[in-house]
């Protein structure tokens, strides 16, 4: 589950990965631990941090404070991507795909962590090479670091861009949730049936009782 580290910035931290190590010394074996974090207010702001500690909490702790230093600001149009691009560290490699409104985020466990954290609510992905959580999360932040939006991508090339398929999948999505709701039917009220007031009920008769069988032999 998210874990609210700010609710005034609205950032929210999930562990990816909990790693354990042992080292031997001359008394024993001693352990330490790594974890893996992503913090995002999940509306553009996403950080991915690494911390090592001798317990998990202060590890958690120490990957929460990396990751806030990591916070940076991605590209989003709507609720998906401006753009196809691919990210790249290490051995890994991850492909992120804009898609139309309602598709979800289409991803494994570690690229979902950075997505959901980061507000991109539709998106289809594929992650090649190593799997590796740390290369994964890096690999996803190397793509996000890399989206432009149209006017700076024209800036760049003196060229005027047309419309994206993106911006295609935007205006159609919208369009059929416009017609949609005119061509739903709307719901027809009921008429009020008037309220009949209620008769008070009437006293009933008292029923005779039969007599017992001595008094009918006597008579």
């Amino acid at each position: 589950m998210p874990e609210v580290l700010d609710e005034t910035t609205s950032l929210e931290s999930t562990t990816v990965a909990i790693n354990r190590t042992a080292t031997t010394v001359k008394g024993g074996r001693r352990m330490s631990f790594s974890a893996l974090v992503v913090v995002g207010d999940r509306n553009g702001s996403v950080g991915v941090g690494y911390g090592k500690g001798r317990g998990v909490p202060n590890a958690i702790e120490k990957a929460q404070k990396d990751a806030k230093k990591n916070l940076f600001k991605l590209i989003q149009r709507g609720s998906t991507l401006p753009h196809q691009v691919t990210g790249r560290f290490g051995a890994s490699q991850v492909r992120l795909i804009p898609a139309a409104p309602g598709t979800g985020v289409i991803a494994g466990g570690t690229v979902r962590a950075v997505l959901e954290m980061a507000g991109v609510r539709d998106v289809l992905t594929k992650a090649y090479g190593s799997t590796n959580a740390i290369n994964l999360t890096k690999a996803v932040v190397d793509g996000l670091k890399k989206l432009r939006t149209r006017e700076q991508i024209a800036a760049l090339r003196g060229v005027e861009i047309v419309s994206s398929t993106v911006d295609e999948m935007l205006a159609n999505s919208r369009q059929a949730m416009e017609e949609a709701t005119e061509t739903a039917p709307k719901p027809e009220k009921k008429a009020s049936k008037p309220k009949t007031e209620k008769k008070p009920a009437q006293p009933k008769a008292p029923v005779a009782e039969a007599p017992a069988e001595g008094e009918a032999s006597a008579e």
